[in-house]
């Protein structure tokens, strides 16, 4: 054992990435698997990065 341990490494960063549930269109997943198998980076991070980057308003209509 060690003397002295340091535990400053599991703290969390600030900006540490937020586990959620989703769900999502099947296209949609589909759709940015099919960039994983390409560039072997996961989908979700795939996810991630194309609404960090694209800064996209969000515009919704409810009804006809």
């Amino acid at each position: 054992m060690r003397d002295e341990y340091d535990f400053i490494e599991s703290v969390p960063h600030p900006s540490a990435k937020k586990p959620v549930t989703m769900r999502l269109e099947a296209d949609v997943v589909d759709y940015f698997k099919t960039f994983t198998e390409a560039t072997e980076i996961p989908y979700p991070t795939l996810i991630n990065k194309d609404c960090e980057r694209s800064q996209r308003k969000l515009s919704l209509q409810w009804g006809n």
